[in-house]
């Protein structure tokens, strides 16, 4: 069941078909555990007969971000993603790990009329991404700037990824990303974006560390 949660989650919505193909289960299966899903609220079946997230997954959702460990790495990076798009006017997001993957938990949109939008909730892969390999760099000296990284067209055609990690007392916990058009994001542009990713990610490493423990 949580299996089919997670499938339709992270598709936005999904047929009865193209969710038991995704998990793996036999229709019939997985038409029952959707209607659980439904019956409770987690989704909701539309007028095509898709299924698309419902009141109870968002409410479980965003109490999740408003309490708890969550909620205080929001917290901090909440004015550096602002940060960023005032230096950069592209898109900043916040990301964290889940297993092989990346998920989005927040976002500053950029001020262009053509930005990069709508990856809140979305799970990128770990591998090949640039804001997987920040949630994998090693842990840094207390006081240095992470490095920046940098990655073109690994999740969507034409799109630039600048990524920095934000790290615990143990490495990597989160990463942000500035985010922008290929042709946008080169020369001068691609270098103020990495030297402003990598202070925004040191700045919230800080402020994180500088909240005591009772405070989470």
């Amino acid at each position: 069941m949580l299996a089919l949660l997670d499938a339709v989650v992270t598709s936005g919505e999904l047929s009865l078909t193209a969710a038991a193909s995704q998990t793996d289960m036999p229709a019939s299966t997985a038409l029952r555990h959707l209607r659980v899903l439904t019956d409770r609220g987690y989704l909701v079946k539309g007028s095509s007969g898709s299924y698309s997230v419902g009141p109870a997954f968002v409410r479980t959702a965003l109490a999740s971000l408003q309490s708890g460990p969550y909620a205080r790495l929001r917290a901090a990076a909440q004015p550096e993603l602002e940060r960023l798009v005032e230096t950069t006017e592209e898109s900043a997001y916040l990301a964290v790990r889940d297993g092989d993957t990346a998920v989005y938990i927040a976002t500053v949109e950029g001020r262009r009329a053509i930005r990069h939008v709508g990856w809140v909730g979305r799970s990128v892969p770990i591998d090949g991404t640039a804001v997987g390999e920040a949630l994998l760099a090693a842990p840094r000296a207390p006081g240095s700037l992470p490095a920046p990284i940098f990655n073109t067209g690994a999740i969507e055609p034409d799109v630039t990824a600048v990524c920095a990690p934000i790290h615990g007392s143990a490495g990597p916990i989160a990463a942000l990303s500035v985010l922008g058009p290929a042709d946008r994001l080169t020369g001068d542009r691609l270098q103020t974006a990495a030297d402003a990713v990598t202070q925004a990610a040191m700045a919230t490493s800080s402020a994180l560390s500088s909240v005591p423990a009772e405070a989470t």
